[in-house]
């Protein structure tokens, strides 16, 4: 029996007691959703439609069905895939076997491509086959695989991970090695980034858009970047050195699986990058 949990504000929308407080309902509903005693709560009731479509978009994701209404609804259409930026697009129904980690879809001429994947949802497999499916699958780590190898048998796509990382996804077709930037295709790269795990992996589209994986984050609470060390399972220092690499390659987009995305002009955004790791290293 589903819990409300108490400190909801009072109204339909709320978070249950279920909640693993992984923080994705609070990145695509801020304002609406916030954490509270190591879960999340609705901190107010959504009170516009555009309020309301956050609202779904958070139950829509939610990897433990938490996110819930005591009014029979069904969410309007559009919510997953969400546009982020052109070509890029948040897919939602995140996956509690990923601890609730963001997955997204790059739309290219040459093929789609996701970037580490959601649960399977039959909402998005209509989708990406009236997108013209998927060419490739891209695991930036073995934390986040959640049902890639059923959407890469859905579509055909080939998988991509790093060979340090392999044992997540026994069903890989393609295998990155070493620490050197190698290109996937035309205007995409994978920068090997250690660290979180011994095989993480930076995706870098168009000298415009880096997905992180769970290497790097932007925490909207303190508008800053944000890497963790009390979730880093391999090596901090070879994750603070990883950081260290990234502001060599141009971008202004960062995509991550947990925590938020966020957008800067690329100058500005290799400045504060550069300062977030001399902070680090200067913590070390």
């Amino acid at each position: 029996m589903r819990q409300r949990h108490p400190d909801n504000a009072p109204g339909d929308w709320y978070v249950d007691r279920d909640c693993i407080d992984c923080g994705a309902s609070r990145i695509v509903a801020p304002g609406l959703i916030v954490h509270h005693r190591e879960q999340c709560v609705f901190q107010r009731q959504p009170e516009t439609e555009e309020e309301l479509v956050l609202a779904w978009r958070a139950r829509l994701l939610c990897p433990t069905a938490s996110v819930r209404s005591e009014s029979p609804a069904h969410p309007p259409p559009g919510i997953f895939p969400e546009a982020m930026t052109d070509g890029v697009w948040r897919l939602g129904f995140n996956a509690r076997s990923s601890w609730g980690a963001h997955s997204f879809l790059m739309r290219r001429p040459d093929g789609n491509v996701m970037v580490d994947s959601p649960r399977w949802a039959s909402q998005l497999v209509e989708t990406i086959t009236d997108w013209g499916g998927l060419s490739d699958i891209l695991l930036t780590h073995r934390d986040d695989v959640a049902d890639a190898e059923r959407y890469a048998k859905e579509f055909g796509a080939r998988v991509w991970i790093h060979e340090a990382d392999r044992g997540a996804a026994p069903y890989a077709t393609n295998f990155l090695r070493g620490r050197e930037p190698a290109p996937i295709a035309p205007g995409l790269l994978a920068i090997p980034v250690p660290g979180h795990t011994k095989g993480s992996v930076a995706f870098l589209l168009e000298e415009r858009c880096l997905f992180t994986g769970d290497t790097l984050s932007w925490e909207l609470e303190t508008g800053d970047f944000r890497a963790s060390r009390a979730v880093c399972w391999w090596s901090w220092p070879e994750q603070v050195a990883s950081l260290g690499r990234l502001p060599g390659h141009r971008f202004e987009w960062i995509f991550a699986g947990h925590g938020g995305s966020h957008h800067l002009p690329a100058d500005e955004m290799a400045a504060r990058l550069g300062a977030f790791v001399r902070r680090l290293k200067e913590a070390a």
